[in-house]
């Protein structure tokens, strides 16, 4: 299968990733968090490819997209009122609701139980083509499974490239790391991943504590212990550490770094932001980027911990864990 490249900001691109959708075919979308694999999520035939195009496990649920609230009440039942505070909130925009699935969504989409995440996407092109082909997809990231989520369309080529039918290149994702997802199925939210929007946030909305467990064991999108990984072994380590281990090193190695480190020639390095949003928006890009260079190891330097920093420590454990 050839993969055709479509550009977001081309009106007949966007009708054209809406007809391949409709059509059962599997396009790659941008998002303002990072680049889905979209599927038509009323369609189990179509949902089912996505799981054969990443080698994902058939249980291992998906999120479902949505152009309006209205459409919510098709996917979802016994809705809180928690969910239509935060929406009006936070949509469209990086928060995925975890709510009971209504009947008639097949639990291909769901792999297998009866929760549904949802959430309306923030991304100009990707909001105006579901909304004009009245559409909602089912789309995890648009890379093999456990690997790196792509950011840009040619990481998502790199990746799936003749395993689907079109990217539709939208540029730069906005947060690059996925959505916060929240339980409602519960009398108590919780936020089951970390994302852009932190749990303050979200009970500066709700009125009432949100937890944010380091360890669960509900089915949702990337909750793996070893996740988001580049091919590249990663090791995670604060800054002394990092230091002392370089001194001695003989490997071909790429170095990410937080502060200003007095680094040895190493054979790729690069420094992230400083602030907690900058540095997720540049994280997976930057380690594709190191995937890149040929090196036997990526060594990360720990970035802060506390407020707001939440979901790149979550993305760094399970990009540095050797399972």
């Amino acid at each position: 299968m050839k993969t055709e490249l479509l550009a977001a900001d081309q009106p007949a691109d966007v009708s054209r990733a809406a007809a391949l959708l409709q059509q059962g075919e599997l396009v790659a979308v941008p998002t303002e968090t990072v680049y889905g694999l979209a599927a038509n999520a009323t369609d189990a035939d179509a949902v089912a490819k996505i799981f054969q195009a990443k080698g994902r496990p058939a249980d291992h649920p998906l999120i479902v997209h949505i152009p309006t609230l209205e459409m919510l009440e098709q996917f979802a039942v016994e809705i809180p009122q928690s969910a239509y505070q935060l929406a009006a909130a936070f949509w469209p925009g990086p928060l995925t609701l975890l709510l009971k699935k209504a009947p008639q969504v097949s639990t291909v989409v769901t792999g297998g139980l009866e929760t549904i995440g949802i959430r309306m996407p923030a991304h100009p092109a990707l909001l105006s083509l579901l909304q004009q082909a009245r559409l909602a997809v089912a789309a995890p990231s648009a890379n093999p499974y456990k690997k790196l989520s792509p950011t840009r369309a040619a990481q998502v080529l790199h990746g799936m490239a003749g395993k689907i039918a079109a990217v539709l290149d939208g540029g730069p994702c906005e947060h690059g790391l996925e959505s916060t997802i929240v339980d409602l199925t519960t009398s108590q939210p919780q936020i089951l991943r970390s994302g852009p929007i932190t749990a303050a946030q979200l009970e500066q909305v709700l009125g009432c504590t949100v937890s944010t467990p380091r360890e669960h064991q509900v089915k949702v999108s990337g909750n793996v212990g070893a996740h988001y990984q580049p091919n590249t072994p990663v090791y995670l380590l604060p800054s002394d550490a990092l230091l002392a281990q370089l001194a001695s090193n003989t490997l071909p190695t790429a170095v990410l770094h937080f502060s200003v480190l007095p680094l040895p020639a190493v054979s790729y390095r690069q420094q992230l932001p400083a602030s907690a949003a900058a540095y997720g928006q540049q994280l997976y890009h930057q380690l594709f980027l190191a995937d890149q260079q040929g090196v036997a190891q990526i060594l990360v330097e720990l970035p802060p911990h506390g407020p707001g920093w939440e979901a790149v420590q979550d993305r760094l454990r399970r990009a540095a864990c050797h399972e």
